[in-house]
């Protein structure tokens, strides 16, 4: 880049930064930015078209064109050259544009008398504000140095947008963050709840993306970029003998940190006339584009590294910590791009609701908001970036939407909601103490299920008769480090403690798949579903297996115990484990520790397998519990990691429950105790046709156990059998259709 141009484009943004100085109002400013880019650049045309709504641009100021087609002019994502543009978030550079692939004509703006074309997009981290573009009636190619110049000139109007620099008539000039907001994402925990946002990582806000002294910037870049070095060196000293998924991101980091390529681009903004915050912002815009339309993981996981780092390094420039000094509302809805285990149980109950960005219906995210009950939804895209600290926000966990800033209409409709759900509850209190006996005399036995301590006070608010699965990987999970056996023992008497003699079903350590401890090596494995996890993992590494049995008979001190293996998927592997059990049993008897009353050993049946397993395997399992959330992704071959499939198959299908029927048969031969765990159990219809299928016991979540009850007590099972017994007949693939217009009537 030579001299001249550096000069030519500081000169370029110090006329911008005067323009954007001056008491204009917003279509003022934005007309006079237009005139001195257009003069700038020697084109005869600069236009600027910001976004309406998501899917529609529309033009706000133009040097040129016509000027009776400002506000008039809108073009939707992907029409057109300009489309094209905010479509792909790439830069179009033809000196032959109404010949070009996509061109529109627009009459009503006269550009068809104009050749070259330069679109350029205006973004902040990765979100599209809109399409800044220069056209000229010579039909050339513009330079790199000019599509340059541009995209710094591109990436201040994106920093004054979100600063309300542009504040018009309008939609597409209306102030950001002021909008009511519908997003959609994917619900990973039901519930609703409203209140006010909390951003686990608060919004770095450039103020001066303009600077005069390039020389003083990049000092600035260079010591702050140092500071970095040092923090990321010292973090990677101190992490040297802990989580080594963490020693690789922090590896990642250094690199990144040590990268010529990064500091050489961030070098040349700053030569444009960017400030040092600026230039790393642009960067990360960048990374933050590519990120959004790169499929392959590891790559992903590279460039939100680098996303993460920009944060940390901006953080430096401006002094804008995570500590803003905002207080946490009585209310707060947190919204992030991701969050860990541990970081989620420190806010622990003081959350209404959860958004995140990323994260998925198994993540270690959505494990903890569901033992906490606190509405999740992920995948909601552009979260972070629309909402600001202490924004009005609603959470629909049901329907999977989030309200941002609701206008009245919408507020009313999601309270009209959840005081139903109020009521509703207070319906599900009057029965709580009531067994669930059906109409025709059944009685399903309902139980929760639970993985932290702070789950247990619902055994006895939620009328649960016991806990039918309690999942032990959390404290796993949510640490850096192995768990001590005494920190194990301490944890799991606290819960049969806290039980009051109610039932407590322990599921030994179910890891592996979706839920890697952050200090076990990360298996390269094509689907880890079907991978080595749970039991698999449990009988290959029988140290983690033993020393969780010792801490659970330790627990007991002498009461009943009740222990289960998850994912087994042929006989032997419960045989195996089950002897593992004997072997411990043995070994505290000699250490001189008391023994469990009575103990029980189950299995979880997650895979087909087991449904056909010889009938030694029913006679030789204390209990068997149906894990529904595996055997539904495994019976039809769709991973629920999947937003394409997970959806796709309807636990109602007359297939699925005719393998349910198939198991309850296979469990009353040998007179083996069997549950169903798992999501659909929580599920009131679902629920009503398990039991029809013949299952007696039932584990969900807590908030659940009200719902299901409450429509157990006003069925028929012999209806519903007679039902789902003619749909199979006449061929239908879902009984839905039929169990609703049942229920409809009862």
């Amino acid at each position: 880049m030579s001299e001249t141009t550096e000069s030519e484009s500081r000169k370029l943004l110090g006329r911008l930064r005067e323009a954007l100085a001056a008491e204009d109002a917003g279509q003022e400013r934005l007309n006079k930015i237009t005139g001195l880019i257009a003069d700038s650049m020697g084109t005869e045309v600069c236009s600027i078209y910001l976004f309406r709504d998501a899917e529609t641009l529309e033009l706000c100021a133009t040097e040129g064109l016509n000027v009776e087609s400002v506000h008039e002019t809108r073009l939707r994502i992907g029409e057109g050259l300009v489309g094209r543009v905010a479509k792909t978030a790439k830069v179009i550079n033809t000196p032959d544009a109404p010949n070009a692939k996509g061109f529109r004509y627009m009459p009503e703006t006269g550009e068809e008398r104009f050749s070259a074309f330069l679109g350029i997009p205006v973004q902040r981290l990765g979100e599209m504000l809109g399409v800044l573009v220069v056209q000229s009636r010579e039909a050339r190619e513009y330079s790199a140095d000019a599509v340059y110049a541009l995209e710094v000139v591109a990436m201040v109007l994106a920093e004054m947008t979100e600063l309300g620099a542009f504040v018009g008539e309008g939609a597409a000039m209306s102030p950001l963050h002021q909008r009511p907001v519908q997003i959609p994402g994917v619900s990973a925990q039901e519930g609703a709840a409203e209140g006010h946002v909390w951003l686990h990582e608060p919004r770095v806000i450039v103020t001066n993306p303009i600077a005069d002294d390039p020389e003083k910037e990049l000092e600035r870049l260079n010591d702050a970029v140092e500071e970095l070095r040092v923090g990321v060196d010292k973090m990677l000293e101190m992490s040297q003998s802990g989580d080594k998924e963490q020693l690789k991101v922090l590896e990642a980091y250094r690199m990144f940190a040590n990268s010529k390529g990064w500091m050489r681009r961030m070098e040349e903004d700053i030569a444009r006339g960017l400030s040092a915050e600026a230039a790393v912002e642009k960067e990360q815009s960048v990374a933050r584009a590519r990120l959004s339309q790169v499929q392959d993981s590891y790559l992903r996981e590279r460039l939100s590294d680098l996303d993460d780092l920009s944060n940390r390094l901006l953080r430096i420039l401006t002094g804008q910590g995570s500590e803003t000094g905002v207080e946490l509302p009585d209310d707060p809805i947190l919204v992030a791009r991701n969050i860990g285990p541990g970081e989620l149980l420190e806010y622990g109950r003081s959350l209404r609701g959860i958004v995140l960005e990323e994260g998925s219906v198994g993540s270690h995210a959505a494990i903890v908001a569901r033992a906490l009950a606190i509405p999740l939804l992920v995948q909601a895209r552009r979260a972070t970036t629309e909402a600001l600290n202490g924004d009005h926000i609603m959470v629909d966990g049901d329907s999977g939407l989030l309200h941002l800033r609701p206008d009245e209409s919408v507020s009313a409709a999601f309270r009209d909601k959840i005081a139903m759900r109020a009521q509703a509850n207070e319906r599900y209190a009057s029965i709580r103490e009531k067994p669930a006996v059906t109409k025709d005399g059944a009685r399903i036995k309902l139980l929760m299920n639970a993985g932290l301590m702070a789950d247990l006070p619902s055994l006895e608010t939620s009328g649960a008769e016991g806990v039918g699965l309690f999942r032990t990987e959390l404290q796993f999970l949510t640490q850096n480090k192995m768990p001590k056996r005494s920190d194990l023992v301490a944890q799991y008497k606290k819960v049969l403690d806290s039980s009051k003699g109610k039932r407590i079903v322990f599921r030994t350590l179910d890891i592996g798949s979706d839920k890697v401890l952050p200090y076990m090596t990360p298996t390269d494995e094509p689907n880890p579903a079907l991978g080595w996890r749970a039991i698999r993992v449990g009988l290959d590494k029988p140290g983690v297996m033993r020393m969780q049995l010792q801490a659970l008979i330790r627990a007991a001190e002498g009461r009943p115990l009740t222990i289960k293996f998850p994912f087994i998927a042929q006989a032997d592997e419960f045989r195996m484990a089950r002897a593992e059990i004997d072997k411990t049993l043995e070994r505290e008897r000699i250490l001189g520790h008391t023994l469990p009353e009575r103990l029980e050993v189950g299995a979880m049946l997650e895979t087909p397998s087991m449904a056909f397993s010889p009938q030694k395997f029913f006679d030789d399992v204390d209990f068997l519990s149906i894990g529904g959330n595996d055997l539904k992704q495994f019976f039809f071959a769709a991973d629920r990691e999947n937003e394409r499939v997970r959806n796709r198959y309807d636990t109602l299908n007359v297939s699925f429950l005719s393998f349910i029927e198939r198991i309850v048969e296979r469990c009353e031969i040998s007179s083996t105790p069997l549950s169903f765990c798992g999501e659909d159990a929580g599920r009131p219809i679902e629920a009503v046709c398990f039991a029809a299928m013949g299952l007696r016991t039932l584990s969900m979540r807590p908030a659940s156990i009200g719902p299901v009850k409450s429509l157990l007590m006003r069925v028929n099972l012999d209806d519903l059998r007679a039902i789902i017994s003619s749909a199979r007949h006449r061929g239908v693939q879902s009984v839905r259709p039929a169990i609703m217009d049942y229920l409809r009537e009862v």
